[in-house]
């Protein structure tokens, strides 16, 4: 058997997508089909519903929608809603949230500043939206491309 050389040409550096797609246990633990109460897609609904559950527990949100219907999710909830100048980078910039001191959150479940940006990357199609203030911001994404 041949050595293989183990150089520069080895080593890469991937972006956030990529990261997630190539080793998605690390934030979803398996991928799965959806059969077993373990799969990820479940994991994936549930980092939503965990930012949503947020906003209610704290006072925030009066209602949580989810509707699931020919393999597509729905999650709304009537929280504060995202900054509208920030929706992008919550959803696709890793380590990206409002959660890292405790000034906006009190409490938060989730894997703070990954869940959305796993669902995103995970996700064939993907899409956010923000109401505050009377104005709206939506973004939409294709396996976490813009």
């Amino acid at each position: 058997m041949a050595e293989v050389k183990y150089t520069e040409d080895n080593i890469r550096s991937l972006d956030w997508k990529e990261h997630i797609r190539l080793r998605p246990g690390m934030y979803i633990g398996k991928l799965g089909d959806g059969s077993t109460q373990d799969d990820g897609i479940y994991v994936l609904i549930k980092e939503v519903i965990d930012n949503c559950i947020d906003e209610f527990v704290m006072g925030h949100g009066k209602q949580i929608i989810l509707d699931i219907e020919d393999g597509k999710v729905t999650i709304r909830d009537y929280g504060r809603g995202i900054p509208l100048g920030k929706v992008v980078d919550c959803v696709s910039k890793i380590n990206t949230g409002g959660k890292y001191d405790s000034k906006a959150f009190k409490k938060s479940v989730g894997l703070n500043g990954v869940g959305t940006k796993a669902v995103n990357a995970l996700s064939e199609n993907f899409k956010v939206s923000a109401f505050r203030d009377g104005k709206m911001k939506t973004a939409e994404f294709s396996l976490g491309e813009l």
